[in-house]
């Protein structure tokens, strides 16, 4: 399954992974310092968040390109049904 991405919607997806990249290196940073505990998990949680925000928008993308593959005929509704499988096995591991 190739994943095309158009512009915004790969904006969007670099952004949350940037923003949870952000998240992560202050978590570690605030280990580090010796940080209370809260304040770690509750930004360890907003890390986890956008990494799952950037996972689902993925994966949205990929069923709306299978469904408009369907519709457009290069794509047989067998080989949708392998995608929709597929994609939901991904969706799954995220939650």
């Amino acid at each position: 399954m190739e994943l095309d991405l158009a512009a915004a919607e790969l904006k969007a997806v670099l952004n949350r992974l940037r923003r949870a990249q952000g998240q992560i290196s202050g978590v570690i940073r605030m280990i580090e310092e010796g940080r209370d505990c809260e304040e770690v998990v509750t930004q360890l949680a907003a890390a986890s968040r956008a990494l799952d925000r950037a996972g689902f928008a993925i994966i949205a993308t990929g069923l709306q390109q299978c469904l408009t593959e369907v519709e457009n005929g290069s794509r047989t509704p067998e080989d949708r049904d392998e995608m929709r499988g597929r994609l939901e096995k991904l969706f799954l591991s995220l939650a």
